[in-house]
């Protein structure tokens, strides 16, 4: 056991006959505390460092959600602005009266769009109504049975460009089997396995309604329009050829991919490029506003994770806090003897605050640099841009700190009640 420091102060005068003499004023400096509460870590490091564990995993784990919520929104709000922040989409609202057809676009509907400054593709789309057997069967039976129920989408051949799609098979339909409303057809992946469709070497085909058409493409993925991988997907001229143009109660749209920052103009230029006469029977709805969705999404995961780093921090402070007391009640004899030499009850307090407080940022320092190696970690590992705000840096081991200064409020007030009497008589 270290000896204690404590210093009395005034004049060591003798008392006067009939009188009692006064207890010296005692102080305990700021070097001794601190040679003090290092001595009292250092007596049994094993679990000075169990103690501090919890810290380190709760400050860790703040600084480690934190970092990868950052992370991770910064690379949602990229992936929003290379697609979603490049795609407009624009609806046909025309109303149905006699002289209105269902159909408001144009015939040269995606030529009119290419030709606005920042769109690269577009092209008109809408769902056909088959009438009779609505069953997509990769043979012609009489009754439909083994076929898969799916949408069929008629488009133009800009439509499939701008969905941005990932072939597994095959190839896309363009000008030319659009122009001579070829039997063809383009399916998903899904589709096309529960059909049974494993090659197009083979040229399968499948019956829409009965009308067969030749598989030319199966996509596996799209950037856009992720509907598009559960459809059947015909040329447009050929779906007017066999089922006519939309129904009265299906309007068409057009889907448009633009370049970066181009998307909110387009949409604003639309209706006159498509029909200068009557743009009111278009709809363009632009993309939302990117820092809105970064803000919903990260406010949603920041109340989530932290939920979690706050869980993390209540059980370090429960660790220390329970260690320190067990500390106090192992102490119980040094305790009694500092008290008996000249220590007050604050100098006993300040003594274990000084601990729990140390082992706190100690516990915050080494947390907050394996919170940020879990980050860079993650976002090496993910190929990202590693994102922490320096002020959760700072923050996290003045949180540690504090943390340990409220772990040991209790266990420092209860070593401060004991009495020197009852601690060397045990």
């Amino acid at each position: 056991m270290n000896r204690p420091h404590f210093r009395a102060l005034g004049p060591r005068s003798r008392p006067r006959q009939g009188t009692t003499r006064a207890a010296p004023r005692t102080r305990l400096r700021t070097r001794d505390l601190l040679t003090e509460a290092h001595a009292g870590m250092l007596q049994r490091p094993g679990r000075s460092a169990l103690t501090a564990l919890g810290t380190v995993l709760g400050v860790g784990t703040f600084v480690a959600i934190l970092g990868l919520t950052a992370t991770a929104s910064s690379q949602i709000d990229s992936r929003f602005n290379t697609l979603v922040a490049t795609e407009v989409t624009i609806e046909d609202i025309g109303d149905d009266s006699a002289e209105q057809l269902a159909n408001s676009f144009p015939d040269d509907a995606p030529s009119r769009m290419e030709r606005l400054h920042g769109v690269q593709h577009a092209g008109v789309y809408w769902h056909v109504s088959v009438s009779g057997r609505s069953t997509v069967t990769a043979a012609p039976v009489g009754d439909g049975a083994g076929g898969e129920e799916a949408p069929v989408v008629a488009a133009t051949p800009g439509v499939l460009a701008a969905a941005g799609p990932t072939l597994a098979q095959g190839r896309l339909f363009d000008a030319f089997h659009h122009r001579r409303a070829e039997d063809v057809v383009v399916i998903g992946s899904g589709l096309a396995n529960r059909l049974g469709i494993t090659t197009l070497e083979t040229q399968p085909a499948v019956f829409v309604g009965g009308t067969p058409l030749t598989v030319i493409g199966i996509v596996d993925d799209v950037d856009r329009q992720e509907d598009l991988l559960l459809s059947v997907i015909v040329p447009s001229t050929t779906a007017e050829k066999y089922w006519g143009g939309p129904s009265r109660g299906e309007r068409a749209k057009m889907l448009v991919s633009t370049r970066l920052g181009a998307a909110t103009q387009v949409a604003h230029e639309a209706a006159l490029a498509l029909d200068p006469a009557h743009p009111d029977r278009f709809k363009s709805i632009p993309p939302p506003d990117p820092r809105t969705l970064r803000g919903n999404v990260s406010g949603d995961l920041n109340q989530l994770l932290l939920l979690l780093a706050g869980i993390c921090l209540v059980i370090g402070t429960v660790g220390i806090a329970n260690t320190t007391l067990v500390a106090v009640l192992e102490r119980t004899g040094e305790i009694g003897l500092r008290r008996a030499l000249g220590a007050r009850a604050r100098h006993i307090t300040a003594q274990f605050l000084t601990e729990s407080g140390a082992l706190g940022a100690l516990g915050g320092l080494v947390g907050t640099s394996l919170g940020t190696l879990t980050v860079v970690g993650v976002a090496v590992a993910r190929d990202w841009t590693p994102l922490i705000h320096p002020a959760t840096v700072a923050a996290a081991p003045v949180i540690g700190l504090a943390t340990g200064l409220l772990a040991g409020l209790y266990p420092a007030w209860r070593a401060s009640r004991i009495q020197p009497v009852e601690a060397l008589r045990r």
